[in-house]
């Protein structure tokens, strides 16, 4: 007899609702960590690193570089994206969710027993920097992979609304490291913060990392992987595994080649780049609105309009609070209609709201400012977060979906989410005025319309084709 190379039939994979929750608890309550994480070490550093980690140096320098150090996690996403993407690819995604919940939860709570610059010197910011890389490195595939686990769990049906509830993990862990910290400065006193006070929010995390942990180890691997065409004995195939052992039955048959299935040979010769692309035009929208809406006018309100520091923040809480209605019931319309018209909506609202939203902020009028934020945050951010998720994951095919995925988001964040603010704050202090603010939401915008209007419409798609969708 003679042999024929193709993957052993696998019947497909069926998973209960139970197992479905627990997905749903382990992508919700990792990105919760991750935005917590992030969140309580930015307002760490604005508030007292510089005082503990930096004291020997100005309170200019000190901020300065204690700011550095939350840059550095970004570099690390990066890294972490590329690294963590690839072993979920191969390995599976269970694996890597365990392992990158482990590293973000570890490493923050390591931060909350750090001794301080008074007790061992340098050895201090090094060692935050060093604890800081190894969350980055964590967080750069965790959302990625949470987002890809529910993806593949979630029927066809419903799949944008179950996908949309990883992002609802941002408003809950950006929401409590905020609470946390509202909490304690208001609190303690100055001495007492410094002195112990600040470590409570990294400790605190310790309980949350160990519910997750318990959560994510009873998880059972996504039945999209298990189904996989190029997966054999829970690994998948490398390329040049794929190569030699259809050579190998070519061989045997005396030259001449057996086709691998259709599937295989597609994902093998399909031209890359082209579906990234479009997704990180997607993902270019939603970060660069966030990090104008929710970074940027925040503090653009109180150092340049001089509007009360509170109005801004209070706005953001506001607005994350609706987030809870708003992500749910865009995952569900983007399963009834479709993912090209609601994004195709979305962001042309965005952009024809762009000028009035900057009128209402520039009014001066506490209300006017509220609603701006509050609309613009749901509509140009939280709205286009929801889409984002289930979107790029359909995008791209099963072989490569967890790394490409990571770094569309990873990339777009760095661009502009950590860019844009930097850009903005120069072009208002070029020109004196709001609309280079507009003129930048319309512009993230326009990206946005313009990939969707090219992008294929994806609702629906076989999440086992190993294939791009593009």
């Amino acid at each position: 007899m003679t042999e024929s190379f193709a993957p052993p039939a696998v019947k497909p994979t069926t998973r209960s609702t139970r197992d479905l929750a627990k997905v749903a608890v382990s992508g919700w309550l990792g990105t919760a960590m991750e935005f917590m994480d992030f969140q309580l070490y930015s307002l760490a550093a604005a508030i007292v690193f510089n005082k503990i980690f930096f004291p020997d140096v100005s309170p200019v320098i000190g901020l300065i570089a204690a700011m550095a150090t939350y840059g550095v996690g970004y570099v690390a996403r990066l890294v972490g994206a590329v690294y963590f993407g690839r072993m979920g690819d191969r390995i599976g995604r269970k694996k890597v969710l365990f392992i990158t919940i482990a590293l973000m939860g570890a490493s923050t709570t390591l931060i909350g027993v750090l001794p301080t610059y008074a007790m061992i010197g340098i050895w201090a910011p090094i060692l935050l920097v060093a604890l800081r890389l190894i969350q980055g490195f964590g967080a750069g595939a965790e959302i990625a992979g949470a987002t890809v686990m529910l993806t593949e769990y979630a029927s066809a049906r419903r799949r944008g609304l179950i996908s949309s509830l990883v992002c609802l993990g941002t408003n809950s862990g950006t929401l409590g490291a905020s609470a946390l910290w509202a909490i304690l400065v208001a609190a303690l006193p100055q001495d007492q913060l410094l002195s112990w006070g600040w470590r409570i929010p990294f400790l605190a995390s310790f309980v949350l990392m160990i519910f997750a942990v318990w959560v994510r180890r009873s998880l059972k691997e996504s039945p999209v992987f298990e189904e996989r065409a190029d997966v054999v004995d829970g690994v998948a195939l490398s390329k040049q595994d794929i190569v030699s052992k259809k050579d190998a039955v070519g061989e045997a048959k005396g030259g001449a080649k057996t086709p691998v299935t259709s599937s295989i040979e597609a994902a093998l010769h399909q031209r890359k780049g082209k579906a990234f692309l479009i997704a990180l035009g997607l993902r270019f929208g939603q970060a660069g609105n966030s990090g104008l809406v929710q970074t940027f006018l925040v503090g653009y309100l109180a150092t340049v309009l001089l509007v009360d520091k509170n109005v801004g923040t209070t706005a953001i809480v506001y607005g994350s609070l609706l987030g809870f209605v708003t992500i749910p019931v865009i995952g569900f319309l983007g399963d009834r209609f479709g993912r090209r018209p609601l994004y195709l909506a979305l962001s042309a609202l965005t952009a024809l709201f762009a000028i009035p939203m900057m009128l209402m902020i520039t009014s001066g009028n506490t209300g006017l400012i509220t609603v701006a934020m509050v609309i613009g945050l749901n509509l140009g951010v939280l709205s286009l977060f929801a889409m984002e998720s289930v979107t790029m994951a359909e995008f791209f095919g099963a072989r490569t979906r967890f790394t490409q995925l990571a770094l569309a988001k990873e990339i777009g964040g760095i661009l502009a989410t950590a860019i844009g603010p930097l850009l903005a704050a120069t072009l208002t202090a070029i020109t004196g005025h709001w609309w280079p603010l507009a003129a930048m939401l319309i512009g993230y915008s326009l990206i946005t319309l313009v990939s969707a209007a090219v992008g294929p419409e994806v609702r629906g798609r076989d999440m086992v084709l190993l294939e791009d969708a593009v």
